[in-house]
């Protein structure tokens, strides 16, 4: 797939997920690579680059980063994250933008060859599937928590449980917290998740841990930075998501280690009188298929030695990579050492969660 063709899916995504300046701008910036203008030139080290690198979405970061570092002025009035009141896409948004990759090219080079060299978005809405498959969990085997995640980023979804998650009447979380997912279910929320929710008005998590090739540390600069470039400017939902999350972020501490998936698993073992939950979302496209394999035979191990006072899970919210995802990317939940399940599908940014009758014939 050709970086060309690349920018041209992802205007189409924009598109589809309401992202109407990022639309544009993949738009210009298609045509300005087939051009050899100053985005081809920015980009000709990723000519050869496969789609699961994600360039587009690294490099709209790499100049959203200058945009909210306050280094492209005459653009940000284009990008609501930056201006309160921007002004909506026009003609004059693309000479805006190819300006600024004109003027910046060796920084933005810069920023595309730095670590972490996938998106890390970090997506808060993303907890509102996972918390689903996690109250499930702690239906079936009511113990202390231990959270563990897999391609972790900063970790802030790793303090999900102090996020207020709220769907009609179904209000669950601490009232008082920055993080408010609200609208968090699309039509009727399914009966085993309400009486979960009310049987587990709180949990009990001992443990917060995770790893990443590639984390970021949320109280810095430079990590904040990072995460806010790559949520999609003319979103205000998820921004305001993402700093809530990062104030949640000083008060409750988590453990992100250096680490791929496999190696991170192979040093976990299930603990008498706990839970041990290990989720991830939207990751599973960045891991080499042999190190998955690798993966998957660490879950069978921690679900095989499963005991009555030693349990486990293994929550994922990830999507499929074919035309199943037209119906939503997957909410799955294997607990204990029972067969994977279908509890749920949600938008991609994880807001909002529903059910699907492909999964749901009975209703």
């Amino acid at each position: 797939m050709t970086l060309i063709s690349q920018f041209e899916y992802q205007t189409k995504v924009c598109a589809k997920l309401e992202s109407p300046l990022y639309a544009a701008l993949a738009t210009g910036i298609a045509q300005d690579i087939g051009e050899g203008g100053p985005c081809a030139k920015a980009l000709s080290g990723f000519a050869d680059s496969p789609r699961d690198s994600v360039v587009p979405l690294r490099f709209l970061a790499a100049v959203h980063a200058l945009v909210l570092s306050g280094a492209a002025p005459d653009l940000a009035r284009y990008y609501p994250s930056a201006t309160p009141q921007a002004a909506p896409p026009d003609a004059d948004t693309w000479p805006a933008f190819r300006a600024v990759v004109a003027e910046q090219i060796d920084w933005i080079a810069t920023w595309l060859d730095t670590p972490p060299r996938a998106p890390q978005t970090n997506e808060v809405g993303r907890v509102v599937p996972l918390l689903a498959g996690l109250l499930a969990a702690v239906d079936a085997m009511p113990l202390p928590v231990r959270l563990l995640e897999l391609g972790s980023s900063a970790g802030l979804n790793l303090r999900a449980d102090h996020f207020r998650w709220r769907t009609g009447d179904l209000d669950w979380g601490p009232s008082d917290s920055p993080v408010d997912l609200a609208d968090a279910w699309q039509g009727p929320v399914p009966g085993w998740l309400t009486a979960a929710a009310r049987r587990h008005p709180t949990l009990e998590v001992v443990e917060r841990r995770g790893c990443d090739p590639a984390p970021l540390d949320p109280l810095t600069a430079r990590g904040s930075l990072t995460l806010r470039s790559y949520l999609w400017p003319d979103q205000s939902g998820r921004a305001e998501r993402l700093a809530g999350a990062l104030r949640v972020a000083e008060q409750v501490p988590a453990d992100v280690i250096t680490s791929g998936a496999q190696e991170f698993l192979a040093g976990v073992n299930l603990v008498p009188g706990t839970l041990t939950v290990v989720w991830h979302s939207v990751m599973r496209q960045y891991v080499d298929p042999d190190e998955w394999r690798a993966v998957t035979g660490e879950l069978d191990r921690l679900a095989a030695a499963v005991t009555p006072d030693a349990g486990f899970a293994h929550i994922a919210f990830e999507g499929q990579n074919n035309s199943d995802d037209r119906h939503g990317f997957r909410l799955t939940a294997r607990i204990g050492n029972a067969p994977e399940i279908i509890l749920a599908r949600a938008k991609p940014h994880g807001v909002p969660a529903y059910l699907h009758p492909a999964d749901f014939p009975m209703g």
